[in-house]
């Protein structure tokens, strides 16, 4: 009884016996006609090296395979692979004969061009680092200045077959190298993709048990491609040798005349090692096979990606350079990790230091986060949001560069995790320059970019202190109202629109939301969950909508803040408060707009230059939470907290603001916000903010 690996022998035995025999078939099938052997190598129909072949190639004296100048590196059942060193003062002429009459450029490649009278050829650019790090010895000329960029020629197209015209078109002379894209979706550097085809209909080319696949051409052509169906072997050409069954002969019949002379042991030997490497060699296609759906519409998005990612350029970096700027990604170097991947500080070759995003794998739709990244972060220009640098596209992995913000997330600073903590200036400039950054997503793009995962930890920092927006991984346009309307998991547990888990819908006033519950951070510098506190205050938006309504908004100030907290801070932190208030509203038409917010920022912030110019202080305000006294004492008997004064009476207000205080209440009593989040809210209501928030003033 046989054993499994005997089995297995003479099964390769038999699938190799065929394989010989139908080769045989092959090679004498039109032999007359065609040399389809070089120097002992083969190569299969429609291949030669004579004129009476299809697709004639040139056989060179060390048994070398050209068409033309150009060297072939690989020939497969729908392309040919060239060989395109690198060079320079090459003309774009040169490569015409790459163009024949079954042959012809795919659009899986990206031609580098040189001497452009334009800086952009379909708005891609590939940086000279990419060549430099690629090219050991680039022929007739010095490696270019890496501060260079080359252009790339590279389109979608409704046909599978580039025009030399279209290229010859570009407003480029030379062509320096190019980018093909393989089956594997690989990148291969100074290499070229030729598809091959034969001119005629299916029917008078393709056996009768195979299938056909149309090439479209250039003028509206078509050629034909023949493969054999499941079950049969051959190159399916009725020219060629058509398709025959794997299993046409049986082991006794090898053993005849019939299914061909294997009667010399060297031919058995010679089968069995070609056996061993095709079973290896139909391993590797199955796994390929098996990627197949995914790698073929990554392999689409990679191209756009390269040449179409909007109105700016976003430089390719080779894998290895981020590999080698990221030491590895070694755990050092590591800065964060988010829902959609881990950020590495990392430094290029000209020691600039960049944020690397590596995207994880969670599902075959991977590719498109980035895709949507990279289309909103070059979309947009504004100074408080994170600028793109570049991106790979390698070795399976999707990554983002990003400009490096030394001083982290506004977060680790309120949760004293880099440096004791932010004065309230700097917090509120930030809170400013962030509202604007969202506004500007909102209100100056078109269609209008919802960012849908506002939280401290996506406001950077600069060397500064200068705040940008970050982590566009959740964003959308909003496009249409289905656009943003998902049932899947948004945003981050307790920055989350409480209306989305009501009809799952994220709208402009969703990041309102969100952003509210940063101020409340910035003033309070508490966890936004938080599950030491009470149960009813472990959700830092609520507890702050309860004390803020109730006029208690020194119980949540941070202790940070107390040595300084003098008039014009406590009666920011105040106005501050106020805004969140408005902002936590728990149906989304009483919030305020991101512009109404950015502006409102922006105006007590300016409140604060007005009185140090001034310096003027008069009246004092008491909380009407903490205080016993309720406003009630004169000016004399107020004093400040260092003077050892009582209680909270240590809110001082600058004249000029104690002289405007009527008519702020005058106009917040027409903006007026809920007194609870979740009770109705009708605009003829009064606001609680200035005699609840502020206390009595006494003058």
């Amino acid at each position: 009884m046989n054993t499994p690996p005997t089995i297995f022998v003479l099964l390769i035995i038999i699938v190799l016996l065929v394989v010989i025999s139908s080769s045989e078939a092959d090679h004498s099938h039109g032999s007359n006609d065609c040399q389809r052997f070089c120097k002992g190598d083969s190569v299969p129909y429609p291949f030669g090296f004579s004129q009476g072949c299809k697709i004639q190639l040139n056989c060179s004296d060390n048994g070398e395979k050209r068409i033309g100048e150009f060297l072939v590196n690989n020939i497969t059942s729908t392309s040919i692979f060239i060989n395109l060193p690198a060079k320079c003062n090459r003309s774009i002429e040169s490569i015409k004969p790459l163009f024949g009459s079954h042959y012809g450029l795919t659009w899986n490649n990206s031609l580098l061009l040189q001497d452009c009278t334009s800086s952009r050829v379909n708005g891609c650019v590939i940086p000279m680092s990419f060549v430099e790090n690629r090219v050991v010895d680039v022929q007739d000329c010095k490696i270019p200045n890496k501060n260079d960029s080359l252009s790339c020629f590279s389109k979608n197209s409704d046909t599978d077959i580039m025009n030399f015209n279209a290229v010859k078109g570009t407003s480029c002379k030379l062509l320096f190298a190019s980018i093909a894209l393989d089956s594997v979706n690989s990148f291969q550097f100074q290499r070229l993709e030729l598809g091959w085809w034969l001119n005629g209909s299916s029917n008078m080319s393709c056996d009768r048990n195979a299938n056909s696949m149309h090439v479209t051409l250039p003028e509206g052509k078509t050629g034909v491609r023949c493969f054999c169906n499941e079950g049969f072997h051959g190159d399916g050409f009725l020219a060629g040798s058509r398709c025959r069954k794997v299993s046409a002969c049986s082991p006794r019949k090898y053993m005849s005349s019939k299914c061909g002379k294997f009667s010399k042991v060297g031919v058995l030997i010679a089968g069995i090692i070609f056996g061993a490497v095709l079973m290896v060699i139909l391993t590797f296609l199955c796994h390929v096979v098996r990627r197949r759906s995914t790698c073929l519409k990554n392999r689409m998005s990679a191209k756009r990606l390269l040449c179409e990612t909007g109105n700016s350029s976003v430089a390719l970096y080779p894998y290895k350079e981020i590999e080698k700027a990221t030491n590895g990604f070694s755990e050092s170097r590591r800065l964060g990790t988010g829902a959609f991947g881990m950020v590495y500080e990392g430094k290029l070759f000209n020691d600039e230091l960049v944020a690397i995003k590596k995207i994880k794998h969670r599902d075959n739709n991977s590719i498109e986060q980035v895709m949507n990244e990279i289309k909103l972060l070059s979309s947009v220009s504004h100074p408080n949001l994170v600028r793109l640098l570049g991106c790979c596209i390698e070795q399976g992995e999707q990554i983002l560069v990003y400009e490096f913000m030394p001083n982290g997330t506004l977060s680790q600073h309120l949760q004293r995790e880099r440096g004791k903590g932010l004065p309230w200036t700097i917090r509120l400039t930030i809170a400013s320059e962030t509202a604007k950054a969202i506004a500007y997503l909102h209100s100056a793009m078109n269609p209008p970019i919802y960012h849908r995962d506002i939280k401290s930890s996506n406001i950077l920092l600069d060397f500064n202190f200068k705040s940008k927006v970050a982590d566009f991984g959740l964003s959308r346009l909003g496009l249409i109202e289905t656009s943003h309307i998902s049932t899947a998991p948004q945003g981050t547990p307790g920055y989350v629109d409480p209306q989305y888990h009501q009809n799952f819908h994220l709208s402009d006033k969703s990041d309102v939301y969100s952003f509210g519950v940063v101020l409340v951070e910035i003033i309070t510098a508490m966890k936004v969950v938080d599950f030491t506190r009470p149960q009813t205050d472990v959700n830092l938006a609520a507890l702050a909508v309860d004390r803020i309504g109730k006029g208690c908004v020194d119980d949540i100030i941070d202790p940070f803040l107390e040595p300084n907290r003098d008039a014009w801070t406590l009666y920011s932190v105040n106005k501050v408060a106020e805004l969140a208030f408005r902002c936590l509203a728990f149906h989304s038409d009483m919030r305020p707009s991101m512009m109404e917010v950015a502006e409102e920022l922006e105006q007590i912030r300016r409140s604060g230059w007005a009185t140090m110019e001034e310096n003027t202080f008069a009246s004092s305000v008491v909380s009407s939470c903490s205080s016993p006294y309720n406003g009630s004492e004169s000016l004399g008997s107020v004093t400040s907290k260092k003077g050892g004064g009582v209680g909270s009476q240590r809110l001082f207000l600058p004249q000029k603001i104690d002289d405007n205080l009527e008519s702020m209440e005058e106009e917040e009593e027409k903006e007026s916000s809920p007194v609870s989040v979740q009770d109705p809210w009708f605009s003829e209501q009064s606001s609680p903010s200035t005699n609840s928030l502020l206390g009595n003033v006494v003058r």
